[in-house]
């Protein structure tokens, strides 16, 4: 180690088995103990491709049957490792002042058997694809950042093909519901096991339902979710859409201030908020519009925002600002953990999957805070969510990882495509002449 720079490695693998023993009691035999636990150290390994051969292969097992079994057969609970997720998170980032902040995500697919999947618009591909979508929930603080939980969004399509979803496995429980409904269930579950949190953030399809608004009212949590132009307030002069009172308002109403640290500097926009106090309901606080202008091209944005207390003008800012930290935490569990790399078609594999991401995205947003509480040269930036995985997997994992016969594995997986070509084959016999 470079003389006057150290990691805490220690500290890490304390934290990392603390982790799994937590989630460990879910599992009642020690053999998927085990294998939850190689799991996620896969999900944090450097592998070009994540999926239960690969994870198996790494781990050192003799097959990937254990691995899949683990999505699919073994009994567990996604939920309940999700409420340990959510308990851990807020032992090691908890802030009396911390950000609830929902989106949604899109895993593009192919074919129409996978889980909630149909043509529909994904803001990870910027037009209408093929893909799944889910709400996602993630907890941010000034410090770090960390995902929390998460809900497969089904289109109503599914809902009109019973058939359809049973092949997939959807429970007979589940029932439609909204990206907000969906976004308003995972904060009502995270202020119910008493996560410490006091702001809800979202973007225009969680501040255009009213009825989100109203629930975060009704628990008392601030929010500042954002709004289409279209939108129309209630001022004391009358009734205006949002875009027609932010090109009246005066050059005095603006102000300018950072929305946070950037990369490149502080993120600084534009600003005016108006009190909106004909907004008043039966869970009074304060209401306002809130208009954010991009200092250079002029571009708008409009956000509803409420708090129980009064609040400046300052933190409402510092609230709008965290709700780009879920994308942070997207792109790291996308390009890092392969949370868009799974292979699963049907529900119950799919939250595995995905729950087991989110944990180890967890594990990484707490092991990189509590690292940034000891001294740092100054000639360094903060050790960041990537880096450290790069670093637990050389100094931790790779020591003590189990090695497997590689040509046997590549024997394996010959195998297996030879039998999945000569089903195909077969199938097509089938039906072409």
């Amino acid at each position: 180690m470079a003389a006057g720079y150290r990691v805490d490695a220690q500290r890490w693998r304390v934290l990392f088995d603390d982790l799994m023993l937590t989630v460990g009691h879910r599992f009642r035999r020690p053999e998927p103990r085990r294998r939850v636990r190689d799991f996620v150290r896969g999900l944090l390994a450097p592998l070009p491709t994540k999926n239960c051969w690969t994870i198996a292969e790494h781990a050192g097992d003799a097959g990937p049957d254990g691995m899949q079994d683990l999505l699919t057969r073994v009994k567990w609970e996604d939920t309940a490792v999700r409420a340990d997720v959510r308990e851990f998170v807020g032992h090691h980032l908890g802030e009396t002042d911390a950000v609830l902040v929902n989106d949604e995500t899109g895993d593009l697919k192919k074919g129409r058997h996978t889980v909630g999947v149909q043509r529909q618009y994904s803001g990870t591909a910027g037009k209408i694809e093929n893909c799944q979508l889910a709400v996602h929930l993630v907890y941010a603080t000034d410090a770090a950042h960390a995902m929390l939980d998460t809900a497969l969004y089904l289109p109503k399509s599914w809902w009109d093909d019973p058939e359809r979803r049973a092949e997939a496995g959807i429970p007979g429980c589940v029932r439609f519901a909204t990206k907000p409904q969906l976004a308003s269930r995972m904060i009502e579950a995270a202020v119910a096991a008493g996560l410490p949190c006091r702001w809800a953030a979202g973007d225009e399809a969680y501040g255009n339902d009213p009825r989100l608004a109203a629930r975060l009212r009704q628990l008392r949590l601030g929010y500042v979710l954002a709004l289409a132009c279209s939108h129309q307030v209630t001022t004391g002069i009358g009734t205006y859409r949002v875009d027609v009172l932010a090109a009246e308002l005066p050059a005095t109403a603006w102000q300018r201030v950072s929305a946070g640290r950037g990369a490149k500097g502080y993120r600084y926009y534009d600003w005016s908020f108006t009190a909106l106090p004909h907004a008043d309901d039966e869970h009074g606080g304060h209401h306002w519009l809130l208009i954010r202008r991009n200092r250079r091209t002029g571009e708008l944005a409009f956000y509803r925002c409420w708090s129980p207390e009064p609040a400046a003008l300052h933190t409402l800012v510092t609230v709008a600002g965290h709700r780009w930290k879920i994308e942070e935490s997207f792109q790291a569990a996308k390009t890092g953990l392969g949370l868009d790399q799974h292979q699963n078609r049907r529900w119950t594999s799919w939250h595995r999957w995905t729950t087991l991401a989110i944990l180890a995205h967890a594990f990484l947003a707490a092991a990189t805070a509590g690292h940034r509480h000891h001294d740092e040269p100054t000639d360094l930036i903060p050790l960041t969510v990537n880096e450290l995985r790069h670093l637990f997997n050389i100094l931790i994992i790779e020591p003590t990882r189990r090695r497997c016969d590689l040509l046997l594995w590549s024997i394996r997986r010959r195998r297996h495509q030879s039998r999945a070509k000569t089903s195909h084959y077969a199938r097509q016999a089938l039906i072409e002449p």
